[in-house]
C-alpha cells in the first residue's frame, strides 16, 4: 500500500538509541551515587557498572576511561544544579524573608547529593593535575552561573561591586557548609549560621 501523500510520515522510534541513552543516564546516576556515598577511590568504571546494573563492557562502550565517566558526570551534574538553582530562585518569596530564603536555597544546593559527589572529585583533583585541568572549566562555569543567579535573586540587576562581593561570600559560606555536611549531620548548626548570615546580608544590602 502507498502512504497518503498528504499525511506526514510516522516518526520512527529508535529503540537502540533509546536504550543507549538510558544506559548512559543510569551510569551517570550511579556515578553520582557512588561518589557521594563511597568516595573517589570506589568510583571506578567497574564499580559504577555494577551499581548501574550494566556490564563492564557496556559501561566502557559509553565511557572508555574513568576520566571520561567522571567528566561526563560532572558536566551533567553542574547543568542539573544550574537548572535546579534557576527554578528555586524563580520561586523566592517577596518581602523581608527573601534574602534568607535565597541563602537557604543556596545552601541546599551545596549540601545536596550532587554537590557531595562533586566535592569528592575536587578533593582528588587537588593532587591530580590532569584531573584538575578536566574539571576546572566545569567548576568555573557553574560558579559563574550560581553567582549570577544569586545576585539576581537578592538584588536584581546590579553591577554594585559590594553586592557581588557579598554574594561571593554567601556562596563561599554555602560551600563550606556543604563540606562540613559530608562529615556529619550538621543541620542544626547550619540553620543557625544561615539565619545569622541572612540578617547580616539583609542589613548590608539595605
Amino acid at each position: 500500500m502507498f502512504r497518503d501523500a498528504g499525511r506526514p510520515p510516522t516518526p520512527i522510534r529508535k529503540p537502540q538509541q533509546d536504550r543507549s541513552r538510558a544506559t548512559r543516564e543510569r551510569l551517570i546516576s550511579a556515578t553520582i551515587d557512588v561518589l557521594a556515598t563511597e568516595g573517589w577511590s570506589a568510583s571506578t568504571v567497574s564499580v559504577v557498572a555494577e551499581r548501574a546494573g550494566v556490564s563492564r563492557g557496556a559501561a566502557q562502550h559509553h565511557f572508555p576511561t574513568r576520566e571520561s565517566l567522571i567528566t561526563a558526570t560532572l558536566e551533567q551534574t553542574f547543568d542539573e544544579l544550574t537548572g535546579r538553582a534557576s527554578v528555586m530562585y524563580e520561586t523566592l518569596p517577596e518581602g523581608p524573608g527573601r534574602v534568607e530564603a535565597a541563602v537557604t536555597r543556596a545552601v541546599d544546593i551545596y549540601t545536596g547529593t550532587q554537590f557531595k559527589a562533586a566535592l569528592q572529585v575536587w578533593s582528588a583533583a587537588a593532587s591530580d593535575p590532569g584531573l584538575r585541568d578536566l574539571i576546572r572549566p566545569l567548576e568555573r562555569k557553574f560558579a559563574r552561573a550560581a553567582h549570577r543567579m544569586t545576585v539576581q535573586a537578592i538584588a536584581g540587576d546590579t553591577d554594585d561591586p559590594a553586592v557581588h562581593r557579598l554574594v561571593q561570600a554567601t556562596l563561599d559560606m554555602a560551600r563550606g557548609l556543604g563540606l562540613a555536611d559530608t562529615l556529619s549531620d550538621d543541620s542544626a548548626r547550619r540553620k543557625q549560621v544561615v539565619a545569622t548570615w541572612s540578617e547580616v546580608l539583609a542589613a548590608a544590602l539595605n
